[in-house]
């Protein structure tokens, strides 16, 4: 009933909206499939079934619409349409296909809903289906939040299944065999007497079918791919260097270019002196765009030499031009007026902490740039009547809207071709580099512009990971966590983001308070709230968004509330888990790193759960304490995604996710200066170094009911873990990132 309670305005506003939402889409809008986009180029004898696939004489491609960071999309998206169709691994091609409306995330609104992925009530299922519904009428495609198998997992096995069936229809009325009769194997249908009839040989006469629809998927025990080790279909080309990335890639005719603006970013360029620059062999011009200008050049590095050359004006930056002052701000932010949202208000607070002995700590997590080893780079070609662009991007329809706007043409007449991508981490949710492309192209019509940034320019131009402060308030008794009062101060990273996306988003930010809000424990009492800063400088989404610094907070403050209780830092975090499936991934984790066996001196162990896109993760960090400094020797990680894919590509993601949330936690922050970013490149930015990663044993739970993704999931824990565990080791509370502020590591 508490908890009833406690929803009932929140539920009954987003269920009204859900209704009200329901009422203004149509049932029939929502329902309706949207137009396939391969019917407008689909050539003589070719089968196209749904968005997904298509198959001619000469071969089977599979549409991968989720852009491939690094992360395995492609692979995981092809895999789960063969695994239906009944092909192999090598026996198909596949393309990113063209943005359309058709490819809209299905799972990509269920993460701004405010209640939690383990809420299944009305009110959470109706707000889920309303935004689920208006993604798909605004045709928001699009690949972040850890959403690529959530969106794919069942709508790409069901494009398998219809093709599959169909290409059986069409043996079927090739042979007379009735279609119940045949059954398909690597590419083929299989007649009874055991003759075979490919895929491609079958192409021109599917295409004269209506598709088969609402086929039955197959039970997992007929599975023969998901969920087996699989070597990933793009593995060799990238492990012989022969794949071909954005910045590889040459068109007949092109200029190079890049581009420089103001470090104080939004601060706008004053004036300009760039005789000198045009005097540096093969630069060929210099242009004005929005904020500063572009050297177009012969060759790449002239026209960096270029761009090195001018003598720039820049003016000031429209946010505190020292750090000091963002750390002030954020301060200053605790206040009734900047009140986000109140998230969590379970039992009473301040009733339970009235005359109490409070424990109290503020944790502090800075911005941190993307920083991917490709740096930003587009090619574009602006003609009178269409632009074409090469690049990698996250939302390419969006995409097509703003460069359409840049160059006059509507945003069909932008066609994108989308990339491979050297990682992200969310640097290409941003278009400002795509944008200012087409600026150029735009001034130099009918002539391909590659535009690359210099390593330097992507530093000082990233919109990084923002900057929070998390304070708690906490009280122990009877060796329990009796109450937690945690409040975070944060800009709001979607506002500022979805700004330059052009797109509006009301309401309170939930990623401010992410990674704190949602972590499924019954504390007794617990609030949580969320403060929204004015904006400082311009941020974005960075892997995981708001849960690893809310995160980080959340679960470093529960821990020091545990050892104030003199409880079991792991033991303690599973008996007030009320999620059954997330307490299974604390045990897991416990049992796997052995957790209460004896440590010699000098060594420590340090557990963390985070709850991040909807999957539960517990990492458990084991350090050393040396002479030298902190050695990090081993971690272990239990996470739940209700069905791993690749088992393969599932442990290297999670491993990976360590390693970028340990480096970052370590080594990594963006501090101003004058207005500008003073980290310029990796030197002054370190992630993790290759004799600094501990062993990492990874184990994967299927207890969830749905699917979930982990390309995100594992980066928030990383941190408050490894505090805890420097904690245990030498009694030394961390609760400032990145922690080589305050102790060494080796």
């Amino acid at each position: 009933m508490e908890r009833l309670r406690r929803y009932s305005r929140r539920a009954f506003l987003v269920s009204s909206a859900a209704v009200a939402g329901g009422v203004a889409f149509g049932v029939y809008a929502v329902n309706s499939p949207p137009d396939n986009p391969l019917l407008a180029d689909r050539g003589e004898g070719e089968a196209v079934f749904n968005p997904w696939v298509r198959i001619d004489g000469s071969g089977i491609t599979l549409i991968t619409p989720h852009i491939d960071l690094g992360q395995g999309a492609i692979h995981a998206q092809a895999v789960l349409i063969a695994e239906e169709m009944d092909l192999e691994i090598g026996q198909f091609a596949t393309s990113f296909g063209q943005p359309s409306k058709a490819y809209w995330n299905t799972a990509m609104g269920a993460e701004g809903v405010p209640f939690m992925a383990t809420d299944q009530s009305f009110a959470a299922e109706s707000a889920r289906a309303v935004l689920g519904g208006l993604t798909k009428l605004i045709g928001l495609q699009g690949t972040g939040g850890s959403t690529t198998m959530p969106d794919s997992f069942d709508k790409l096995r069901k494009a398998g299944a219809t093709a599959r069936e169909t290409l059986k229809l069409a043996a079927a009325e090739r042979t007379g065999i009735p279609r119940e009769e045949l059954k398909t194997q690597a590419g083929a249908v299989l007649l009874p007497d055991g003759s075979r009839i490919a895929y491609t040989d079958l192409a021109a006469d599917a295409a004269m079918l209506d598709p088969v629809q609402d086929v039955p998927l197959r039970d997992p025990s007929a599975w023969r791919l998901i969920g087996k080790p699989m070597k990933r279909i793009d593995i060799v080309a990238k492990s012989t260097g022969t794949l071909a990335y954005g910045i590889d890639l040459e068109k007949p005719g092109m200029v190079h270019a890049t581009v420089r603006t103001n470090p104080r970013q939004g601060g706008g360029l004053q004036g300009f002196d760039d005789s000198e620059a045009r005097a540096v062999p093969g630069v060929r011009d210099v242009l004005e765009i929005t904020g500063g200008i572009a050297v177009l050049a012969d060759n790449t590095w002239a026209a960096f030499k270029g761009a090195g050359a001018v003598k720039y004006d820049w003016g000031p930056a429209p946010y505190p031009a020292e750090q000091a002052n963002h750390w002030q701000a954020l301060e200053a932010s605790f206040t009734d007026d900047l009140l986000d949202s109140t998230w969590r208000d379970d039992g009473d607070v301040e009733a339970a902490m009235e005359g109490a002995e409070v424990v109290t700590a503020e944790y502090r997590s800075p911005y941190v740039a993307h920083a991917p080893l490709e740096p930003l780079n587009a090619i574009v070609l602006v003609e009178d009547d269409l632009v074409e662009i090469w690049a990698g991007h996250q939302l390419p329809r969006q995409l097509q809207i703003l460069v359409g706007a840049i160059t006059g043409h509507d945003p069909e007449q932008v066609i994108f071709h989308n990339q491979f991508t050297g990682g992200s981490f969310g640097h290409r949710l941003e278009f400002e580099f795509i944008k200012q492309t087409a600026e150029i192209a735009n001034q130099v019509r009918g002539t391909p512009v590659k535009m690359t940034y210099t390593r330097e320019e992507d530093f000082a131009h990233d919109f990084p990971r923002h900057i929070a402060i998390g304070r708690g308030r906490g009280f122990v008794a009877d060796g329990k966590v009796q109450a937690m009062d945690l409040s975070v101060a944060a800009p709001s990273v979607l506002a500022s983001q979805m700004q330059r996306a052009g797109i509006p988003v009301p309401g309170p930010d939930i990623q401010i308070a992410a990674g704190a809000w949602n972590n499924p424990y019954h504390l007794p009492n617990y609030r949580m709230r969320s403060y929204r800063a004015a904006e400082l400088a311009p941020v974005s989404s960075w892997r995981s968004v708001g849960s690893v610094g809310a995160g980080f907070a959340f679960d470093s403050f529960l821990d020091e509330l545990i050892h104030a209780a003199g409880a079991d830092p792991m033991e303690e975090r599973i008996r007030l888990m009320e999620h059954d499936v997330s307490r299974k991934v604390l045990e897991a984790v416990a049992e796997m790193s052995d957790w209460g066996s004896p440590l010699p001196p000098g060594k420590g162990r340090g557990v963390a759960f985070v709850e991040s896109f909807a999957a539960p993760v517990a990492e458990v960090v084991e350090v050393s304490a040396t002479e030298r400094g902190i050695r990090i020797d081993k971690v272990w990680v239990a996470c739940d995604v209700g069905t791993i894919v690749d088992p393969v590509n599932f442990e290297n993601l999670v491993q990976g996710g360590v390693v970028f949330g340990l480096g970052h936690a370590i080594n990594a922050q963006i501090t101003y200066a004058d207005g500008m970013a003073e980290q310029t490149n990796y030197h002054a930015h370190e992630g993790m170094r290759l004799y600094q990663c501990p062993e990492i044993f990874v184990r994967g739970l299927e207890n969830g009911e749905q699917v979930r993704g982990i390309g995100e999931p594992p980066v928030p824990p990383a941190a408050p873990a490894l505090a805890n565990a420097i904690f245990a080791a030498t009694g030394q509370r961390i609760r400032e990132m990145p922690f080589d502020k305050h102790i060494d590591f080796i």
